[in-house]
């Protein structure tokens, strides 16, 4: 389980790490023109600290997994990070629309693995935080 948990770590860094292309690859430079300053902003910082948040979990998992494994807080932080995994699956499917993937072959099979990637940390850290 450790090496699942430091593979895991790897994964969630690569992907905090992708979030800095999101800027350019949604072109938010000029999409996000029209919104009032504090709007754009908000755009750059909340992601900012959403890949910030990734990162650190990713550390945790790469540096930290036997003490994830055997702590009792190790349990609280896979139950939290459990919690975190789950309300980005319900938001995968209750907070985008579906035209933003139906019918479109790249945005579905970015859409199916990213919600099996949701599902994945999700049932780890649940697993990890009951056991």
């Amino acid at each position: 389980m450790i090496h699942t948990l430091q593979l895991t770590g790897s994964l969630l860094i690569v992907l905090a790490l992708v979030h800095g292309t999101f800027p350019s690859y949604f072109k938010w430079k000029s999409d996000l023109k029209p919104l009032s300053l504090i709007n754009r902003q908000m755009m750059y910082v909340h992601t900012f600290f959403i890949a910030l948040t990734v990162l650190l979990m990713g550390l945790l998992c790469l540096t930290q997994s036997e003490a994830l494994i055997n702590t009792a807080l190790g349990k609280v932080m896979n139950a939290g990070m459990c919690f975190f995994w789950l309300c980005r699956l319900i938001v995968q499917f209750w907070g985008y629309s579906p035209q933003l993937w139906k019918g479109k072959t790249f945005e579905t099979t970015i859409h199916v693995l990213f919600s099996l990637l949701w599902c994945f940390l999700t049932l780890l850290f649940g697993y990890l935080a009951i056991c």
